[in-house]
């Protein structure tokens, strides 16, 4: 689960880790009014959308007057932002953070992830701040530090002097920017995060440190620990699509390819996309319809991958162990029947009632292709994608 920026910084105030002051809007009325209240001669009117490159999509700029707020806001506000994390569709905007100004000495960038190689959390920083850190990655590696963080003893101040030295920062920047790592450990490991990424991270001219901007991600099976954090969830940021299978109990991620997949088990769901890349091909969503499926959950899982328009084939691959595969095979034959399924359909079932599944999907009179293993059922989706079936 994603949370705006002016949520991500709420909670960072209360784990000591410091931000600029700022004032939610909805309404350029609004927008001007949060200037006011916050003083000064400079504030940054920022749009508010769960995507970065924000600032090169327009949607983040300075003000010098409140003429000047009241100017972007108007530009900014209901405005549909296009970046390279938004895809074409974009984003409309519908919040805006008016913050106040602050002189910037230097621009750096931190975050946590977990590193699923070590099993570790791992910080990450450069003191490249400002730009796109795959592109720093990319161009630039040795820029890059990472420290890993050993679960048996956790954080330490060591770890925080590390960064700091690392990055370049001296003197009492230094026991700043180390409170300020501390925090964010805190923050991610009390919340259970997922990423937590500042850029930038910035040392201002009067050497605080503080985040300048603030993206965080929480795991959503853990959201039942944290139903503060649960109320933040922006509906309209998140697709119809994957809150319409939130509701039906299905895990639904929606992906650039033309393979659409319907899958029982992450792990599963995850080695079929796996192995579709591995046969030239490319998936177009992570579907999980877990163990517990019924038939009418099957067809509302086919429901939706259809509404894709880029899927040109559907792989069902079903491995039978609390979801029998004959209740698998009438939700196909329900869903090919009353949505009228034009693409090619691929099924592969194995495990409990396999030979039942296997009979109800060969006497339906369907065009289904039958695969016997998850490589032959990769290998006869791709070529279905090609047309050579």
């Amino acid at each position: 689960m994603n949370v705006h920026e002016y949520q991500a910084k709420d909670l960072m105030r209360k784990f000591g880790i410091k931000v600029l002051r700022g004032k939610v809007a909805k309404s350029i009325s609004e927008a001007v009014d949060g200037a006011k209240s916050l003083g000064g001669n400079i504030w940054v009117v920022k749009a508010q959308i769960h995507a970065g490159g924000r600032g090169k999509a327009g949607g983040v700029k300075l003000a010098k007057s409140l003429d000047e707020v009241k100017l972007h806001a108007e530009a900014i506000l209901g405005k549909t932002l296009v970046t390279h994390q938004t895809g074409p569709e974009g984003k409309k905007v519908q919040t805006l953070l008016i913050e106040e100004g602050c002189k910037i000495e230097h621009e750096y960038y931190v975050g946590i992830v977990l590193d699923r190689n070590k099993g570790k959390l791992s910080f990450i920083a450069s003191a490249e701040g400002g730009v796109e850190i795959e592109k720093v990655a990319a161009e630039t590696p040795d820029k890059i530090i990472k420290v890993t963080i050993d679960p048996a003893s956790g954080y330490s101040p060591y770890i925080g002097r590390k960064l700091a030295f690392a990055m370049g920062m001296k003197g009492d920047v230094v026991k700043d920017a180390m409170t300020f790592f501390e925090g964010l450990y805190k923050l991610y490991v009390a919340c259970d995060c997922t990423a937590a990424e500042i850029n930038p991270l910035v040392v201002t001219a009067t050497g605080e440190v503080l985040a300048l901007d603030a993206k965080l991600n929480f795991d959503d099976n853990a959201l039942f620990r944290h139903p503060d954090i649960e109320a933040l969830r922006d509906m309209s940021e998140e697709s119809k699509e994957e809150l319409e299978a939130h509701e039906a109990n299905l895990s639904y991620i929606s992906l650039d390819g033309n393979i659409g997949c319907l899958v029982n088990g992450a792990g599963l769901a995850m080695g079929t996309m796996d192995i579709i890349k591995l046969h030239g091909g490319s998936p177009a969503n992570f579907l999980d319809v877990g163990g517990g499926a019924t038939k009418e959950t099957v067809e509302k899982a086919f429901a939706i991958i259809l509404r894709d328009p880029k899927v040109k084939a559907i792989l069902v691959n079903i491995f039978g162990g609390i979801m029998k595969c004959d209740i698998i095979a009438e939700g196909i034959v329900g869903a090919a029947r009353s949505l009228g399924i034009k693409v090619p359909l691929v099924v592969r079932l194995e495990g409990t009632n396999v030979a039942l599944g296997k009979k109800l999907l060969s006497e339906s009179n369907l065009q289904i292709i039958a695969a016997d293993d998850l490589s032959d059922a990769a290998k006869k989706v791709v070529e279905a994608t090609k047309g050579r079936r």
